[in-house]
């Protein structure tokens, strides 16, 4: 097994339609994967796969290996492409390095942990017992890993593929909650000689809510609400509004149709472009793209309630938004955060205001909700909680860890890092319904994940193969 096999496999990947909710294309794939090679498989309700490799020959008595990765992806692109997720291959390019979908996700979190589970369930290499689980709605929730039933897979050690800076090992993961608002509105119609405009953040680089919401990142809606809320003294109308999507993914557009006399949008003009210096002096060393500014619309219609216009937009302005505690005993690892994640109108009469908390600490997490929910029910909102799922604590004592330590040691003269993730993984559901585990999880360097632009970097690849054959030749 090599690489070159693994990426060969990930880019048919890239070519099968498997957005949250709708893997059935991809499971399709491994079954006839399965099918092909000869090999077990069993697919559950949720559409989980297992796929088992036996033993080769004098292998018998090592441990089985549970390899685990999910089939989902979250699928974002940059405004005005067109790009059908539901229909139409991830467009990628290989440069400097590189392989990058420019102007989409690419599905590398968590498709080359597909492949590089395929490639190992055919390569010729003599091992142990091999159970390569495939879970589904990662992405939006867990959801497949949460239906996992026991005896499932039989391994009692689990290598989880679906991490994204290679040479560190991660042993523990924070768990997450997420919370709705919604604000109900009645629509009332805009005043005579009123005329429509759009008001804008775009451009933002976005990603990870949970790997890159340390890293300072701008955020498209709680900008937006910030720059409504500053004209909240002039005679407007809000009209529409619109921002952010997934709830894994930090906010990188947001815009809202207003309506106001010509003269009063000239104000609010020079208002936005003044604004717009303050937010590039603000984020300048990172976001680089960002941009604030208005344009014209054909957008017309009624108006949202004023008194409902008010109470979101104060609401969007106080919301809190990124790091909300440092751990106390991991140096540098962020403990506890939210995520302001989307602003919607999906139906006539609501708009819902998207957000995720994560924390290692459950407590500490449920407070993070609670903080979110205080300031929307402030505003009038109703709020509910939901998708709450374990963190991962990590052992005091792990076999295969330190297996991994040592290989990775073995084959490139340095040590890994051991590290915990703020980023969710599954491993802290799969320590409560499968008591006993001993886990880790490590993949290749992937950046730019849950945003157009995602990128993985090929020479990690390598390694990352490296160390899986490594530890799966060679664990006892």
């Amino acid at each position: 097994m090599n690489s070159e096999k693994v990426l060969s496999y990930f880019k048919e990947i890239t070519a099968i339609p498997r957005e949250s909710g709708h893997e059935e294309q991809i499971v399709a794939y491994l079954q006839k994967f399965a099918a092909e090679n000869g090999l077990e498989c069993r697919t559950d309700e949720a559409g989980n796969v297992l796929i088992v490799k036996e033993a080769a020959p004098g292998f018998e008595n090592v441990p089985a290996i549970v390899l685990q990765s999910h089939t989902d992806m979250v699928c974002e692109k940059n405004e005005g492409v067109e790009h059908d997720f539901a229909n139409d291959p991830i467009h990628y390019i290989i440069k400097d390095g590189w392989m990058i979908a420019p102007d989409t996700t690419l599905g590398a979190d968590c498709g080359i942990g597909v492949a590089a589970q395929m490639a190992m369930l055919v390569s010729e290499t003599p091992c142990g017992k091999l159970e390569c689980l495939f879970t589904t709605a990662e992405e939006t929730g867990l959801d497949g890993a949460m239906a996992l039933q026991p005896g499932f897979f039989s391994g009692k050690v689990l290598i989880n593929l679906d991490s994204e800076d290679e040479g560190e090992i991660f042993v523990g993961c924070a768990g997450g909650l997420d919370t709705t608002a919604e604000f109900h509105y009645k629509e009332e119609p805009v005043e005579d000689g009123f005329e429509y405009e759009e008001v804008f953040v775009k451009d933002a680089m976005g990603g990870h809510s949970g790997d890159d919401i340390n890293k300072g990142r701008a955020n498209a809606v709680q900008l937006l609400g910030r720059f409504l809320y500053s004209c909240l003294d002039l005679d407007w109308q809000l009209v529409a509004i619109d921002g952010g999507n997934k709830r894994n993914a930090i906010a990188r557009e947001a815009k809202a149709v207003i309506a106001a006399e010509p003269d009063t949008l000239d104000i609010i003009n020079e208002r936005l472009e003044a604004y717009a210096e303050d937010v590039a002096e603000e984020y300048g060393a990172i976001e680089k793209e960002l941009k604030a500014g208005y344009a014209e619309t054909a957008q017309a219609g009624n108006a949202i309630d004023e008194m409902t216009a008010w109470n979101l937009v104060t609401a969007l302005c106080a919301s809190p938004h990124g790091v909300l505690a440092m751990s106390q005993e991991i140096e540098n690892f962020v403990e506890t955060s939210t995520n302001l994640a989307s602003v919607k109108m999906t139906e006539p009469g609501v708009i819902r205001i998207g957000s995720s908390q994560r924390s290692c600490v459950t407590a500490a997490r449920r407070a993070a909700a609670a903080k979110m929910e205080a300031c929307f029910v402030l505003a009038g909102a109703t709020v509910k909680h939901e998708g709450e799922y374990p963190g991962w604590a990590p052992a005091a004592e792990s076999p295969l860890r330190d297996a991994c330590v040592a290989s990775y040691r073995k084959l490139f003269g340095v040590e890994p890092k051991v590290k915990a993730i703020h980023a969710g993984l599954e491993c802290g559901l799969f320590t409560e319904k499968f008591p006993g585990l001993d886990m880790v999880s490590f993949g290749p360097t992937l950046r730019g994940v849950h945003a157009p632009g995602e990128r993985l970097e090929l020479a990690s690849l390598d390694k990352f193969v490296a160390l899986l054959v490594d530890v799966v030749t060679n664990y006892r």
